[in-house]
């Protein structure tokens, strides 16, 4: 079976969650079956492993919808891709499609990285399911990162296609033993945007039943949406990093009380699952997929309740038994996910698609 991953969606800096899902995916899938990358810009491949590639036209280019035409030459037996947008018109190859979420309906606002154009299709895209579900039967099987989006994909009755389960993961640099104490100073972290649906504006109102607190944002935060955070918490509470790196990550979550989010809607929520393998607890948002990867291990409050934030948070940090028990949980409840795992369930359907395409 010769399979093509396509890597089109790794940044060439510093990952974002589409890129790094890409980059560990298609690691862990090599191990098991050899697979060639598709990439759209040679400088992806220093982020990416060392594998097979070719290079073709990029996701956001006015060609995608015929992306099919160089992708046929390759000879192909199965394409996966790891967002649910690549063409499949007059494709002569098994495809599966990935969705991560359905956050767009109720949140429409696009990344504002994106071009304009695609911004503007990014809006009409989402006014309604049918062109979803168009797209959606360009493919022979549609996989999710999370049993809560598979339900949505069919509640909305978007596919009738078979939906893989293939989770996300943390690195495996992140796993940790279950930490004895909880920090001397106490502090709280979110990794993640600022998109409005992420609400972070609760996590900066809690800061101000948290005296002597630290919230750490680690992630690029612009001028404006940062000024309109810290006038909503005590002076000098926000630490705005702009961007860390992998290991910074973890030192921040090795300081830190809890990992925290107050997320409205998510397709997954890698940052639970990283802070729980590093045995940091999370406090998160009261939501049907924190629920889901977060399970018995995590402290769930509404998403708008800043107060009651703040009072779990001070909980933890001041009863060392139960900062330990958390911490212990949330090691337990990470070690269930692995990108071999998730590898694993791909290929399996990987293998079931080029199946069916012979019979």
């Amino acid at each position: 079976m010769r399979l093509l991953f396509d890597c089109r969606y790794v940044r060439i800096d510093r990952h974002d969650g589409i890129s790094r899902y890409s980059a560990e995916l298609v690691r862990a899938l090599s191990a098991l079956h050899p697979v060639t990358m598709l990439i759209s810009d040679e400088r992806q491949l220093h982020m990416l492993p060392d594998l097979p590639h070719e290079v073709i036209s990029a996701p956001t280019s006015p060609a995608e919808p015929f992306v099919a035409r160089e992708i046929n030459r390759l000879s192909p037996d199965v394409v996966v891709s790891p967002m649910q947008t690549m063409g499949s018109l007059g494709r002569r190859y098994g495809l599966i499609l990935t969705i991560h979420d359905l956050i767009y309906y109720e949140h429409p606002r696009p990344p504002q990285f994106l071009p304009w154009y695609v911004r503007a299709l990014w809006r009409v895209y989402h006014l309604s399911f049918w062109p979803q579900r168009l797209l959606l039967r360009g493919a022979d099987q549609v996989a999710v990162v999370s049993a809560t989006t598979r339900e949505l994909l069919r509640a909305k009755r978007l596919t009738r296609r078979p939906i893989p389960l293939v989770p996300n993961a943390p690195d495996p640099a992140f796993a940790s033993t279950p930490r004895a104490a909880p920090p001397s100073e106490p502090s709280l972290v979110y990794m993640g945007s600022f998109m409005p649906y992420k609400n972070v504006e609760t996590l900066a109102r809690a800061m101000r039943d948290l005296p002597g607190w630290r919230l750490h944002l680690c992630s690029k935060v612009d001028a404006r949406t940062l000024a309109a955070l810290e006038a909503q918490a005590p002076a000098g509470s926000i630490v705005a990093h702009q961007g860390v790196s992998d290991d910074e990550y973890r030192a921040l979550l090795a300081g830190a009380t809890a990992l925290v989010t107050a997320s409205k809607s998510e397709g997954f929520g890698l940052p639970l699952v990283e802070a729980m393998s590093a045995g940091t607890p999370i406090l998160v948002s009261d939501t049907p997929i924190f629920r889901e990867v977060g399970g018995t291990a995590a402290g769930y409050f509404p998403a708008e309740d800043a107060v009651l934030l703040a009072t779990m948070a001070k909980r933890l940090q001041a009863d060392p038994g139960a900062w330990r028990s958390a911490s212990a949980a949330g090691v337990a409840r990470a070690a269930d996910y692995a990108w071999e795992r998730s590898a694993a369930s791909l290929l399996d359907a990987c293998r079931q698609v080029a199946q069916r395409r012979r019979s």
